[in-house]
């Protein structure tokens, strides 16, 4: 059984930074594409960054471009999420999610056709001054 396990989640002020990290045990990271998520209060859970299994395609909600960057260790499992510049409306739950043999996963994601295969619990992020 595969597990995802976030981290790195905190309150900061508003401009500044955080990196989650997103660590896959019970299978090898190589074979999956991997999504973050996040939850707004009051709000649906909506992709926020994607990279696929190549390491070679990442996608970005528009509202975070430039502002965040999506990288994989496959050496160490782990999926990375360096979030800079972060202001109020990037407050929610974050999670990460994992999904295999789906080429176009990826690019749905991040266009609202938020399923997967795999999730973990999430990590909590405040931006407030």
């Amino acid at each position: 059984q595969t597990h995802l396990i976030e981290s790195g989640g905190g309150l900061v002020q508003p401009g500044g930074s955080l990196k989650l990290s997103c660590v896959v045990s019970g299978d090898t990271l190589k074979i999956y594409d991997i999504g973050w998520l996040r939850q707004a209060p009051g709000k649906e859970l909506e992709g926020v960054s994607c990279i696929d299994n190549s390491d070679e395609i990442r996608y970005y909600k528009d509202s975070v471009k430039g502002r965040f960057t999506i990288s994989r260790d496959n050496a160490k499992n782990t999926v990375y999420l360096q979030m800079s510049n972060l202001n109020p409306e990037d407050t929610g739950v974050y999670f990460c999610a994992a999904e295999f043999l789906n080429p176009v996963w990826c690019k749905g994601l991040i266009d609202g056709l938020v399923q997967f295969t795999f999730r973990g619990q999430g990590t909590q992020v405040t931006v407030s001054s």
